[in-house]
């Protein structure tokens, strides 16, 4: 299934299960900036839909029903997207306004929710920067969804330390970092090219693997 069938059978979803204000704030709202999440951030990390729910209600402190652009639901987290445009939320936003979003997501952090904002400009001309950072949220839950080993964690760790690094990483990296020797680091990366988390680069002369660079497009599967 491609993104267009899999978008419109989602939206159709939702919509069969919604009724009165919530169904039309779902045609109303979703609109350029949540189709392009769609289409440029969650597809290509997730490649489903599930546990996604479009134009989400939840009530404030105040009473008073407020339409999130995204909520990811599952047995381990409850996360809030929102996708944000500059003009309404900094050009048109009087003092106010300011002060009740922030509570807003004070709230929804109280009530148990994850809440995380993305520039509808990095959605649009930088999704990848999105996908990244996405994931990166996302991979905090995965030991709630699925058993977790020694070696996954382990191989968790070494995605996380290539992000914050920003370069490719060499064994010695992985070493100095997890305190293993260089058998258990290469073996670690070599599992993790396998998966398709990395790419694996020789040095001079192309004999051997000297370094390995960490995979920026596409989806990668979870560890």
């Amino acid at each position: 299934m491609n993104f267009n069938e899999a978008h419109d059978k989602f939206i159709k979803y939702h919509l069969s299960k919604r009724s009165g204000e919530r169904r039309g704030r779902l045609q109303r709202g979703h609109m350029e900036a949540e189709q392009l999440f769609c289409r440029n951030v969650w597809w290509p990390l997730r490649n489903q839909f599930d546990n996604l729910h479009p134009e989400y209600e939840v009530v404030d402190w105040r009473g008073l029903s407020y339409f999130c652009d995204f909520a990811w639901i599952t047995d381990s987290v409850k996360l809030i997207i929102e996708i944000k445009g500059f003009g309404p939320h900094v050009q048109d936003m009087d003092r106010k306004k300011y002060c009740n979003e922030q509570n807003r997501e004070t709230f929804l952090t109280a009530m148990g929710y994850e809440v995380i904002a993305f520039a509808y400009d990095d959605v649009a001309h930088r999704p990848e920067l999105c996908i990244t950072l996405l994931r990166m949220v996302i991979n905090r839950f995965q030991t709630d969804e699925a058993p977790v080993t020694i070696d996954s964690l382990l191989e968790r760790e070494i995605v996380r330390l290539a992000h914050t690094l920003a370069r490719p990483l060499r064994p010695i990296d992985v070493q100095r970092y997890l305190q293993v020797n260089h058998r258990t680091a290469v073996s670690k990366l070599r599992s993790l090219c396998e998966n398709g988390w990395f790419t694996a680069a020789a040095g001079e002369g192309g004999k051997h693997i000297v370094k390995y660079e960490l995979r920026r497009k596409g989806a990668h599967p979870a560890l």
